[in-house]
């Protein structure tokens, strides 16, 4: 038997960057055993026994000597199952059984069963986009995930099913099938905005909020529609971008929170997590390679926050630099990561512990110093970073039974629309007024109405970076308005949301 050094490339996630590993094996003379290095997790490391397991059940031979593997840079750590296939063709070439120079030419990711089939991988989206980034002319996948790998454009798509047909692509036995990409599925109906009965305030700050992408805060007792308004966002939302609906798709395979087959959404996400929820579940963590939280899950969406003074404030804490950089940076002993987080945050929040606290219908029993305990949880650079801050009222019978049904969710979508196309021609494809270049906002402000906004916040006690968001809320209130000009109504406007709906928050 000769000496060959086999080659096969693989894939490996930092966070959604990746990284190509060269999976190397060779055969020597000693007992027939797989000896695997290149910082494997304990993953990779049972994936010899699989290996082995799949090769034998599949009538193909296993080496009766000594077989090294590599999986280079070694410094590189290797998680996940995925790994299982390029190191089986590797093997598979070491031995005679493929190739040498096809093996060379292939990358492949995908788990193995005992019985030789091959299986879809967490991450797998992102792994075939990465492959594609990384120059993969020719790629072996897992057949039940190839319609969802066919929807990144890049390299050849070789499907199989197990550890046969990969030896008849690659003796070429066998010709690569043809693979139809997923399905793209429409938007469909959600909760509607007609639903709710008055609060036109608190309707007025979600459709800012959507036009703009501007962080909202709803206070107000049990019962008044916080949930319901938040609830109903995402529905006056514009689809996502087929770009956009990748760039979730992959997010959520990392997070094993979609299959394969599942079409791909262009519906905007809605993650609402639990006040319990912890600082890693909600920006990401774990050990080994990070995995993303609730805020990247929400990306491009809306994560809600219900309860949000229930929540313990160092958890709190962890948004504040997601929410200003759109983005999740997460360190650890062997992986820096970074995860995109561009999220419309809705909080939503009791005024007091007891709920009641300014509610006519009921009285308020809380002690003055546990109102300041409670609403000392959010913290002032965080409420600093809540561009629309609105106070629900209860409603009594009569607006339940005489208010006016409110306009339905599709007609407000409409306005979002021709709002948010403002925005895309002054900035480009994708802009949103909260991230709008403050020089940019100044040019198109009148004097008077800056002059009147630097006073109203000093008034108040704002802070400069109050001074720019109020700025970009007073522009999509402009944009809504259909004026090219930000005027002292607007900046007026977007003054009075500022005003803190928790009173006294540190």
């Amino acid at each position: 038997m000769g000496r060959a050094l086999a080659i096969v490339r693989g894939v490996a996630l930092l966070g959604l960057s990746p990284r190509e590993v060269r999976v190397e094996a060779t055969s020597s003379p000693g007992l027939p055993v797989l000896r695997l290095v290149g910082l494997p997790d304990a993953a990779v490391r049972e994936a010899g026994d699989r290996v082995r397991a799949a090769i034998t059940r599949h009538g193909l031979r296993w080496p009766g000597e000594r077989l090294v593997v590599n999986l280079a840079p070694a410094d590189l750590p290797k998680v996940g199952s995925a790994f299982d296939l390029p190191l089986a063709v590797a093997v598979l070439a070491a031995t005679g059984q493929v190739p040498v120079e096809v093996a060379a030419g292939c990358w492949a990711c995908g788990e193995l069963g005992l019985d030789g089939s091959v299986r879809p991988v967490a991450g797998q989206l992102p792994l075939v986009a990465g492959a594609g980034q990384l120059g993969a002319q020719r790629l072996l996948v897992p057949a039940a995930a190839a319609a969802e790998a066919a929807l990144v454009s890049g390299p050849e798509l070789l499907p199989v099913a197990d550890l046969g047909e990969v030896v008849e692509l690659l003796t070429g036995r066998r010709r690569p099938r043809h693979v139809a990409p997923l399905t793209v599925r429409s938007t469909a109906p959600g909760p509607d905005l007609a639903e709710l009965r008055g609060q036109p305030l608190a309707r007025r700050a979600v459709e800012l909020a959507a036009v703009g992408g501007h962080h909202l805060l709803l206070s107000g007792p049990p019962g008044c529609g916080k949930s319901m308004l938040a609830d109903r966002l995402p529905g006056i939302l514009p689809e996502l971008s087929t770009d956009q609906a990748l760039e979730v798709a992959a997010l959520h395979s990392v997070a094993s929170l979609r299959s394969p087959d599942q079409p791909l959404e262009r519906r905007p996400p809605l993650r609402a997590p639990q006040q319990v929820v912890s600082a890693a579940a909600l920006v990401g963590g774990g050990s080994g390679v990070p995995r993303p939280g609730e805020v990247s899950l929400a990306h491009h969406g809306v994560l809600v926050l219900d309860e949000l003074l229930e929540i313990p404030r160092p958890v709190l804490d962890a948004l504040r630099q997601p929410l200003e950089r759109g983005e999740v940076v997460l360190t650890r002993s062997r992986a820096r990561v970074s995860y995109p987080a561009r999220v419309l945050l809705v909080a939503a929040t009791n005024p007091c512990p007891c709920g009641f606290l300014g509610d006519p219908r009921r009285s308020c029993t809380c002690r003055p110093d546990r109102v300041e305990r409670y609403r000392a949880r959010l913290s002032g650079p965080l409420l600093d970073r809540l561009d629309l801050q609105v106070s629900l009222r209860p409603l009594d019978h009569r607006d339940l039974l005489d208010a006016p049904t409110g306009e339905p969710s599709a007609v407000v979508a409409d306005r979002v629309a021709a709002a948010r196309q403002l925005a895309t021609e002054r900035s480009g494809p994708g802009a949103l007024n909260r991230d709008a270049p403050t020089p940019q906002l100044r040019r198109r402000t009148d004097a008077s109405a800056l002059t009147g906004l630097a006073g109203a916040l000093q008034r108040v006690g704002g802070s400069a970076r109050a001074f720019d968001r109020t700025l970009r809320v007073a522009r999509t209130i402009a944009d809504l308005a259909g004026d090219e000009i930000i005027r002292g109504a607007h900046v007026e406007e977007a003054v009075a949301y500022r005003l803190p709906a928790i009173r006294g928050a540190a």
